[in-house]
Formats: C-alpha cells, sequence, structure tokens
C-alpha cells in the first residue's frame, strides 16, 4: 500500500496557524473601535463607514507596501515585534501625504513555517503601530509555503484604506512660491535601502552582534530600529494649519525608496523648484558609517537612503515657525530644510538636480551645500 499524504505531511499545520491567531487576537482588538464590526477570523473585515455621509465629497484613498529585506535582519535576529512598525510605517504613511485619514488596514504574512509565537509578534508589532496611527487592523492572511521559503523566513506585506474631503486635498497643485520645506527627522534607516545596506555590512564583514561605539549599541539593534510612523503627526498638522488658512500646510512628501530628492520632487508642480540645504541638519551615525564603509559615493546614498529625513511637510512661510514648533512639541524633532521658489537660476543636471520622478512630470529638487 502506498504512503498516505497529508496535508501536514507536505509542510502545512493548520493548528499552529489557528493558534498563532488565537495569541494575536487581543492586540488586534485593541486598534478596533465601533465602526469595525465583527471579530477576528471572519472571511472579510467589515468597517463602518457611515460617518462618511457627512463629507461633502469624501475621496478614498488607498496604498499597498511591504518591508524589503529588512525582514532578513529580524529573522537573523529573532526580534519580530518590530517589522509591524515598518509595515505600518511604510503604508499609511502614503496616505497621509494627500491629508487623508487612514481608516482600516489589512496585512499578509507568508512563510515557510507558521510558528505561532512568531506570527503573533509580528502582528502584535503590526497592531501597536496601527494604534499609534489611529487606525483599525481589521483583517489579515498568514501563508505557509512549504518548500518555496525556508523554514525560518517570511514576508510581511500590506494595504490601506483613508478618506479625505476633496476640497482638503494635499498636493502640488497646492504648493506656491514662497512655501517652505520642514524636515522630520526619521528614527533610522527606516524600510528602505536595506540591499545596499547590507552588502555594505557584508562587505565589511561585521556581525549583527558587533557593538558599535558611534551607534551606541550594536550593529543589529540599529539596523531593526523601526521605522518612525508619521501618520498622526501629519494628520495634526494638517487639522491644525488648515490648508485654505494664511498659516497652512500644503502637501507631504515621504520619504522612501529614491530618497528625499525624488520623492520631494514627485509633490512639487511643474515650474517650482525646492531648494534643500545639507547644512540644516548632521547626517545620524548610521547614514555616515554606510557611506565609510562601503565607500558609498554621496549621490548613491542620497538616491537610495532617507539620511535622517523620513517626512517632509510643505508649508506657507508664515506657518513655517509654528509647524516646527508644533512638531517638536509632539516629540518630533523637525527644523526648516529649504524653500520653494519659482526663480531657478542654476544648472539644470548633475546629482545634486532632480526633476520628475517616478513617473509624475512635477517640479524639481535642488540639494545645495554640504552635510554637517
Amino acid at each position: 500500500m502506498s504512503e498516505s499524504i497529508t496535508y501536514a505531511s507536505a509542510g502545512v499545520d493548520v493548528e499552529a496557524g489557528d493558534k498563532a491567531v488565537e495569541l494575536m487576537k487581543e492586540a488586534v482588538k485593541a486598534t478596533h473601535g465601533p465602526q469595525v464590526l465583527g471579530g477576528v477570523g471572519g472571511f472579510a473585515g467589515l468597517y463602518d463607514v457611515s460617518r462618511l455621509l457627512q463629507y461633502k465629497a469624501p475621496l478614498l484613498a488607498t496604498s499597498t507596501d511591504g518591508v524589503g529585506t529588512k525582514v532578513s535582519i529580524a529573522q537573523a535576529m529573532d526580534i519580530h515585534d518590530t517589522i509591524g512598525y515598518d509595515l505600518v510605517g511604510m503604508v499609511v504613511d502614503d496616505i497621509v501625504v494627500v491629508g487623508a485619514e487612514p481608516l482600516y488596514m489589512t496585512d499578509y504574512i507568508a512563510c515557510g513555517k507558521v510558528v505561532p509565537e512568531r506570527i503573533a509578534d509580528i502582528v502584535r508589532g503590526i497592531a501597536a503601530a496601527c494604534q499609534q496611527a489611529g487606525t483599525a487592523l481589521i483583517g489579515g492572511e498568514t501563508a505557509e509555503h512549504p518548500g518555496l521559503l525556508g523554514e525560518h523566513e517570511y514576508d510581511v506585506a500590506g494595504a490601506a484604506t483613508g478618506v479625505v474631503e476633496k476640497g482638503k486635498l494635499l498636493g502640488p497643485e497646492r504648493v506656491q512660491d514662497g512655501d517652505l520645506v520642514i524636515a522630520m527627522a526619521s528614527s533610522g534607516l527606516h524600510s528602505n535601502g536595506y540591499s545596499l545596506v547590507r552588502r555594505v555590512i557584508n562587505h565589511a564583514g561585521w556581525a549583527l552582534d558587533r557593538q558599535v561605539s558611534e551607534l551606541g549599541r550594536t550593529l543589529g539593534e540599529e539596523l531593526l530600529e523601526p521605522t518612525r510612523v508619521y501618520a498622526a503627526d501629519c494628520l495634526d498638522l494638517a487639522r491644525t494649519f488648515d490648508v485654505d488658512a494664511d498659516k497652512a500646510v500644503h502637501g507631504f512628501s515621504h520619504v522612501t525608496g529614491g530618497g528625499l530628492a525624488a520623492n520631494l520632487a514627485r509633490v512639487l508642480p511643474q515650474g517650482l523648484t525646492a531648494t534643500v540645504e545639507r547644512s540644516s541638519w548632521q547626517l545620524p551615525a548610521i547614514f555616515k558609517l554606510v557611506a565609510e564603509l562601503g565607500n558609498v559615493p554621496l549621490p548613491d546614498l542620497e538616491r537610495t537612503l532617507n539620511l535622517g529625513v523620513g517626512m517632509v511637510a510643505i508649508v506657507s512661510a508664515s506657518a513655517a515657525d509654528d509647524v516646527v514648533a508644533r512638531l517638536n512639541s509632539r516629540g518630533l524633532p523637525s527644523w526648516v530644510m529649504g524653500t520653494v521658489s519659482a526663480s531657478d537660476a542654476g544648472p539644470k543636471d548633475g546629482p545634486d538636480y532632480i526633476q520628475g520622478a517616478k513617473g509624475v512630470d512635477g517640479g524639481a529638487v535642488r540639494l545645495a551645500g554640504s552635510y554637517l
């Protein structure tokens, strides 16, 4: 008689998946307000959007993203409760760029083997970051892919939906000659450029448990520092400095893949140039370390890593001081890093000048001076 093949013998443990759901259930529920209907485990997450009836012209905003190769650092260190912040930050902070409030989010985890405690840690991190962003985590999926992923390997992705009143939509059409550019500090590398960073670290032969004096902790601890989630701070600015007021926020730019200049250029209209002064901030130690260890050229660093700036606000000049003060009072280091102008007499080529990016034929960004 031939051997009987079961789902379990093929490498899929349904009971482990059920246990993971039980372990994460309370963390997910903590993100639910009265708008979330049903409990954890349904086929579809339900969200009551009745309050959208109060909008004159509600626009839905959506975004989807992953964490990239930063997951390999979490796997190598066997620390999984922070990677969720990276996922939420990458997703919801793209939504707030247009002034939209992220309402709800779903996640997807693919793994080689379901280890309930590990999956629960990942989701607890996602749920904690969702709470910070004011977003409900209303559903998700964990898929076991034996033979495709290694036993200790996984990847994470997520999607979110938000809403903004059409008349309050932020973007390039709001940005004006004379606006100022406000930088919001990153918490570190965030979740971009890890293919470069990992290549540099491997080339240098540095282990993750290496104590690095410039960082004040181990290399692994620095590389696993969670992405800062800006959603609540950006929404607070948008509500406090209304787009139609004299002191107004006109737009945001989330600094992710492509670096500062390319992402800022996406939210500028044609005919305007933002001049960013590198001397307005000091590069955090991790970025200097990557540059030195890998002898990485400055243009490559600038189009790959955030270099200490994770989110940017473009505001009317009259609002700049108040915006910086408000962000700093919320514990988010911020500063004026540049200006927006219709006049640009400088050269229109070279690595310091970016015009349009990621398919958007928008304005331009000029990086000026040197970092401290």
